[in-house]
């Protein structure tokens, strides 16, 4: 049997490598920059504290670390994949030496070889891309003072949170769960190929999808036999009733929970939410947690196909707000959900679901957005009824501005819209016809008199304008209206008297199709379209530009413009002129500081910071009194994050808005 000569693959103890003396790691040049945030390190611990917490014979896998060999003896290690997993370990490992380094000598001495050369204790053993390197030295090797030029890095950002995290009686247990993890370390030698090898462990094969890696995390370290059972029981229904949107139902299913956005696009964010709403969990509380995604699955097999609920009524409702795609579907399970568990009647379903669809059409007449919506409707149920409609009718456009954009305005959703106002119960067998068509040929007439090539230019243009709005709009059953099409509006008459659709017969009393009697529809079928899809009373807000804080997008890093990503800030009615994520953070935990101290303790108690009794390690910080300080070096993600949760944790987010600027709209 042949073997591998240029390629030597080993599972080993991750921390026993680095602190081998022999191991010396340089990233080369060509390499990306570090780039894991607070978020990715909250997870790497999370992981860490799990593990050591468990029984003795149990490892966590890293995965692989690929590096080849330098040409000479002695060499340093070139790291090829895996830098920032190594980069963020090392950063970990020097906030725990630098925690414990006065109180326990013996730990400290262990963690010191992990950090730096056995040849040189001024140089750490990893050295990242040359165009950080001192930076990162600096930090490991906490080399910063009190005075030094501070630089904004991903090293200082998660550096001063493993400090944050971890406290000196906490140290022993994160180190002991930092011995448990191994890695496969590959190691090519000169005839290797490190491109290639390097595209084939990272780029080859079908990447696992969100539910695929939240399929495997539920599973993974369950016996064959619960696997099996886990399976049948639950997951194939789940599978069964959300066919090819299961990704979509999982998504759905985690803004209803937590009420909050879930990325779509890179980095896993439907996994990752899972993730951080179900932590490792027992058998037993696994299988009530499925039994809850196996009930909602089949509310959502409803949702696609309304059918299915075995209602007349629900099932036109549902279909009605299939119209607007699965925009709302988190709002609407839950709706369904606590309907069909008896928690409330038929009536609050369906003013639910007539709330959705005026909320969501009226948005679309007036040409707004219907993105980040759901998630905050959902907040506002959890919180009551009363609630729920306040908030639909904050973002629910007002009459006025239905008014205007219907009178010069593309109609969307005709079909829809149309078969309501008429009360046809589905579009099924009936086309949307254009009174006024919109190609009219020369000969064609709206009074049977002067034809469309006499017309004016001005006058043509004013027909043309208003050929999609909703007053040239009407049903036609689809052999009459194949029979009506471009016809003039004289022999489209005799068409329309033979329609069964009233709206539609009515037309025959206009004795001429012109612009007056387009406009005159539109403010008739107006008048009644108000009325069906009718705003809640709860308020006097049309507020369609502000977004709640709960819902703001929580950006990587510092990225260009954040410097002014918002117009402004509306904080309990107060106007601030706060532009960016660093001095809300700033503004925000200073002014709560003062109204309302004890929720700042318990948020940041919880959360292991931002608020510390000193400054326990060289950075940005500003002093809230004599004995707590805030620590401002955080990257803007975890700003963000912590603004939110504050907020919530004093119970006004519901009253924080901020206003993007185009800026950081567009960026």
């Amino acid at each position: 049997m042949s073997t591998a000569t240029n390629i030597d693959a080993t599972a080993v103890n991750t921390v026993a490598w680095l602190s081998d003396p022999d191991t010396t790691i340089v990233v080369p040049v060509y390499q990306r920059q570090y780039r894991w945030d607070i978020g990715g390190c909250e997870q790497l611990l999370a992981d860490i504290r799990s593990v050591s917490d468990s029984h003795d014979r149990e490892l966590h896998f890293i995965g692989s670390i690929l590096s080849s060999v330098g040409e000479a003896p002695g060499d340093d290690l070139v790291l090829i994949d895996g830098q920032q997993r190594i980069t963020t370990l090392m950063l970990l490992v020097a906030a725990l030496h630098h925690t414990i380094r006065e109180t326990d000598p013996a730990l400290a001495a262990e963690l010191e070889a992990v950090l730096v050369r056995a040849d040189d204790p001024t140089r750490t053993k990893l050295r990242p891309h040359r165009a950080w390197a001192d930076v990162f030295q600096d930090v490991v090797l906490d080399r910063r003072t009190a005075d030094s030029t501070l630089r904004d890095s991903r090293f200082d950002d998660n550096y001063a949170f493993f400090r944050s995290q971890v406290g000196p009686d906490e140290a022993p247990r994160v180190w002991r769960g930092l011995q448990r993890l191994e890695h496969v370390a590959i190691t090519l030698g000169a005839g290797a190929n490190a491109q290639q090898i390097f595209a084939s462990l990272n780029s080859t094969g079908e990447p696992l999808r969100d539910h695929e890696l939240i399929h495997n995390y539920v599973l993974m370290g369950l016996s064959h036999a619960e696997q099996t059972q886990i399976e049948e029981d639950f997951w194939l229904a789940i599978e069964q009733n959300t066919g090819d949107a299961i990704g979509a139902f999982w998504r759905h299913y985690l803004v209803m929970l937590t009420g909050r956005e879930v990325a779509v696009a890179g980095e896993h964010g439907v996994y990752s939410a899972f993730r951080q709403r179900f932590p490792r969990i027992d058998l037993d509380t696994l299988r009530a947690h499925a039994a809850q995604w196996r009930a909602y699955s089949e509310i959502y097999r409803m949702l696609r196909d309304p059918a299915a609920a075995g209602d007349d009524e629900l099932t036109r409702h549902l279909t009605y707000v299939n119209t607007f795609g699965r925009v709302a579907y988190p709002l609407v399970m839950r709706a369904l959900h606590d309907h069909l568990a008896g928690l409330s009647d038929r009536s609050t379903l369906v003013t639910t679901l007539e709330h959705v669809q005026t909320l969501l059409l009226r948005r679309t007449v007036v040409g707004l957005g219907n993105d980040r919506l759901i998630a905050r409707l959902c907040r506002a149920r959890e919180e009551g009824p009363d609630r729920l409609v306040h908030a639909i009718s904050r973002i629910t456009p007002s009459d006025e501005r239905v008014r205007v954009s219907l009178k010069y305005g593309d109609l969307p959703h005709a079909a829809y819209v149309l078969g309501r106002l008429a009360g046809v119960a589905g579009p099924d067998g009936l086309d949307v016809e254009h009174v006024f068509p919109l190609a009219p040929g020369e000969s064609w007439t709206g009074d049977g008199t002067r034809a469309w090539r006499d017309y004016s230019e001005d006058e043509q243009n004013s027909h043309r304008a208003l050929a999609q709005t909703i007053g040239n709009l009407t049903l036609l059953e689809e052999p009459l209206a194949l029979r009506a099409l471009d016809e003039s509006f004289p022999e489209k008459k005799r068409l329309y008297a033979a329609s069964g659709i009233d709206d539609t017969r009515a037309l025959t009393d206009a004795a001429e199709w012109t612009t007056a009697a387009i406009i005159a529809r539109t403010a008739a079928l107006t008048d009644r379209f108000v009325r069906i899809w009718s705003r809640p009373a709860s308020v006097l807000i049309d507020d369609d530009g502000l977004t709640p804080i709960l819902d703001a997008v929580r950006r990587r890093g510092w990225p260009q413009g954040w410097e002014r990503e918002w117009d402004y800030t509306e904080y309990r009615g107060e106007h601030w002129e706060v532009h960016d994520v660093k001095y809300l953070f700033h503004r925000i935990f200073t002014r709560l500081w003062a109204d309302d101290r004890a929720s700042v303790v318990r948020f940041s108690e919880n959360r292991g910071g931002p608020i510390y009794p000193a400054r326990s390690w060289n950075g940005q910080w500003d002093a809230l009194d004599d004995d707590n300080f805030l620590y401002m070096g955080w990257d803007s993600k975890y700003m963000l994050t912590a603004v939110q949760g504050v907020l919530d944790e004093a119970g006004i987010a519901h009253e924080v808005f901020v206003k993007y600027s185009y800026i950081g709209a567009a960026m």
